[in-house]
């Protein structure tokens, strides 16, 4: 007999399993793969961070912190400890609180009082009317009103303002500096 059914579906059996087989290798998510897609998923969250950094209207070292969650939920947390999450907390935390800190702190080295640099520190929450600009333009509008409350000349007023905008500033380059300490540790923990 020339075509035997029986031996033809046993081939066919073998072939359909080879197929099977190559197509779930495809979908198999080994722990290589997994660091590379963990990556890749984590870079975008990174990047956003670091633009946040310089321009605060987005959450930069959060988003830095989500970055890194995201990494560890899809590699399992296998290369990311416990104390790496409650260390890089914790300079998420530091970030934040030289960001405002700052900004009061330039207000005084400029000779602002304890109402320009209160109204630096809330001037700043105008980033949630005025958007990324309110950031910048908060604190220093804060300490200038914060002057003229007390009773200080224009000029005095506007220097606490200048002051105000130099702290801004050196909050950005604290903050910069902290998420570039954020990202060589989470490099240094995944290699």
């Amino acid at each position: 007999m020339f075509f035997n059914p029986r031996s033809f579906f046993r081939i066919s059996e073998t072939y359909v399993q080879a197929i099977a087989d190559w197509f779930s290798s495809l979908y198999t998510v080994t722990l290589a793969n997994a660091h590379v897609w963990g990556f890749l998923a984590s870079l975008p969250f990174i990047i956003g961070g670091l633009i946040g950094t310089v321009f605060p209207a987005l959450p930069g070292t959060v988003l830095i912190l989500i970055g890194f969650l995201v990494y560890g939920l899809i590699t399992g947390f296998d290369s990311l400890p416990a104390w790496f999450f409650v260390g890089q907390t914790v300079l998420v935390t530091l970030s934040y609180l030289i960001e405002f800190l700052a900004t009061a702190l330039g207000v005084k080295m400029f000779g602002g009082s304890k109402a320009a640099a209160w109204g630096a520190v809330l001037g700043s929450l105008l980033v949630f009317v005025l958007g990324p600009i309110g950031i910048i333009v908060g604190p220093l509008l804060g300490a200038i009103v914060g002057e003229l409350i007390m009773g200080e000349q224009i000029k005095q007023a506007l220097h606490s303002g200048f002051g105000s905008f130099l702290g801004f500033m050196g909050g950005v380059i604290a903050n910069l500096i902290i998420s570039g300490l954020m990202i060589a540790w989470f490099i240094w923990e995944i290699l």
